[in-house]
């Protein structure tokens, strides 16, 4: 009797430990989501999201890209990207510079207030896995 009441307690016990860590899991996911919306809300879709990441990280890495290197990326179809490209400009999160050595060539960059936002977001991504993703 005894026995089957330990072995009870310790499978209530990992039971209730599995479903608590699933709700933190789902209260940091909430907060994440919360910040995207309210500090991020240029980022539109997954795609909005791919776009800025591999522009920012192909300029992180001293190669910023062209329009064709985008396109070879295979995020989306080509009108998308335009399409999404343009969008993200026009709000000025993606800015357009000459090519030094090609003048025929635009590289694309990420604004330097959104390199800060994204920074931010980084940090809030940080601060929430150290607290809810354990």
């Amino acid at each position: 009797m005894l026995a089957s009441f330990l072995i009870w307690a310790t499978m209530s016990n990992v039971i209730n430990h599995e479903y608590v860590s699933t709700m933190k899991l789902f209260t940091g996911l909430k907060k994440i989501r919360e910040f995207e919306r309210q500090q991020l809300p240029f980022l539109k879709s997954v795609f909005d999201f791919d776009i800025v990441i591999e522009i920012g990280y192909a300029e992180e890495q001293g190669q910023p890209l062209t329009l064709k290197l985008l396109f070879l990326l295979n995020i989306c179809s080509r009108t998308t990207v335009r399409r999404k490209l343009a969008r993200l400009i026009e709000l000025g999160i993606v800015s357009r510079r000459k090519h030094a050595n090609d003048h025929r060539a635009n590289l694309l960059m990420i604004s330097p207030s959104t390199v800060k936002l994204l920074g931010k977001y980084s940090g809030t991504l940080t601060s929430i896995s150290l607290s809810h993703f354990k």
